[in-house]
């Protein structure tokens, strides 16, 4: 029920990995499938739902794991992250590299940036690619919604900022590609979506 994205870059066939919720093995299935080659592992918040198949992936491909600097907490405490209690073991990331807002890397030959975009969790954030107007929004923003604020580090007053300044200034044009449910647009959100009406 949580959506994994491989970003491809065309060329080359390399690729990141965003959220690898669970089932390593459909993962890397996939991946050897397509002939795709992993470059990197990108979280866009620190949930279990989102993170459990982080290791598995790690496993098979040594590649390096990037999260927003403000989900250091949550990715190291199996209570606020929800894995000791949803899946009854304890679940943590070390990520190799924290971003920091605004932030701009390359990975698979793609510039990705970063936007923090807390809410659902403190440090959620989202990454942008503008080369391929894609918006990878993981709990941030949904089609038709936005993620939950009621879980821990989670703030509706963060979220509805989050909402006004990072997320409704966005180009229309960017495709979504939620955590959650099917794949959208910045104008489809901003005209549809009811968190979003009148921003």
């Amino acid at each position: 029920m949580t959506n994994v994205f491989f970003v491809i870059n065309d060329d080359t066939n390399e690729c990141v990995i965003v959220d690898p919720a669970d089932s390593p093995e459909r993962i890397i299935a996939f991946m050897e499938k397509e002939e795709l080659m992993p470059a990197a592992v990108l979280l866009t918040h620190g949930h279990y739902d989102h993170i459990a198949g982080v290791a598995g992936v790690l496993e098979k491909w040594k590649i390096p794991v990037y999260a927003s600097s403000g989900e250091k907490r949550l990715l190291k405490d199996v209570e606020l992250n929800h894995s000791l209690m949803s899946y009854g073991r304890g679940i943590t990331v070390d990520a190799d590299r924290f971003l920091e807002d605004n932030e701009v890397f390359e990975e698979a030959g793609i510039s990705i940036k970063c936007i923090h975009t807390p809410g659902h969790t403190e440090g959620s954030c989202c990454y942008i690619i503008d080369s391929m107007k894609a918006v990878m929004s993981g709990d941030t923003l949904f089609e038709g919604s936005i993620g939950r604020t009621d879980l821990p580090t989670g703030s509706m007053q963060q979220m509805s900022r989050t909402l006004v300044e990072r997320i409704s200034t966005l180009p229309e044009d960017y495709d979504v590609y939620p955590g959650h449910g099917g794949i959208t647009t910045i104008a489809d959100e901003k005209r549809y979506n009811p968190f979003l009406g009148g921003l």
